[in-house]
């Protein structure tokens, strides 16, 4: 997204990663790719096996983040990504894993 003074909004991209992303160090290599991104939020592991993912930043990052997801070369291994788009909320500071 562009605001009117043409510079970038944030925006928050929600994933939600499914195989074997649980165990395997999933959380912990997202973060990395997140943190050299720029970006904040979680990476946190749902009672179904997925992984949901929470990014806010710069749309081009999170999009360079969700690549890195569906690359193949994350621990585990990623059957599928779903992803989901919104504005940004804000408030988070750093990227966790939970």
């Amino acid at each position: 997204m562009i605001d009117v003074a043409g510079a970038e909004q944030d925006v928050r991209l929600t994933a939600w990663v499914r195989g074997h992303v649980q165990g395997v160090g999933f959380r912990w290599w997202t973060r990395a790719r997140a943190l050299e991104l720029g970006l904040v939020g979680s990476a946190s592991n749902l009672a179904d096996g997925r992984v949901e993912v929470n990014a806010e930043g710069p749309e081009e990052r999170c999009r360079e983040l969700l690549a890195h997801l569906r690359s193949g070369r994350s621990p585990g291994r990623v059957d599928s990504v779903v992803e989901r788009w919104s504005e940004a909320r804000g408030g988070a500071s750093g990227f966790v894993e939970r």
